[in-house]
Parts: structure tokens; sequence; C-alpha cells
């Protein structure tokens, strides 16, 4: 899955054995973001709100993180 976080970058977030694994994106390159931590228990149609909570002090007025595919 791919958000975008408040148009300032974008994460893959990917199920790995088991767990969840971030990836900050960039054009042409895709790095695995160790500083993020999603729990396993989280669900997949909860993570974007998971990113908003973890993430929210980036955000302006009216941003959100959105899932785009």
């Amino acid at each position: 899955m791919r958000f975008d976080v408040y148009g300032r970058f974008q994460l893959d977030v990917v199920r790995e054995n088991g767990e969840w694994v971030v990836y900050k994106v960039a054009p042409g390159t895709r790095v695995r973001d160790a500083n993020l931590v999603i729990p396993s228990s989280v669900a997949a149609t909860e993570i974007a709100v998971y990113l908003d909570d973890l993430l929210h002090e980036l955000s302006g007025p009216e941003q959100c993180v959105r899932l785009l595919s």
C-alpha cells in the first residue's frame, strides 16, 4: 500500500513475514524506514489513521495521510 503523507512524501507499507515494513519512496528509490514501526496487530484498514497519529506534527491545516494504492 502506498500512502501520501501530507503532500510531503510517500510511504510504501507492505506485509513481510507477518510484520508491517515501511519504505520511504522517492523518485527512483525506495528505502526502508527503520524509525517508523507499525505493530503487526494494526489492521490494513487502520494504517492511514495510525500513520496520521504518529506523524501529525508534520501536517498543516486540513492535510491528511491518504491511501494512494
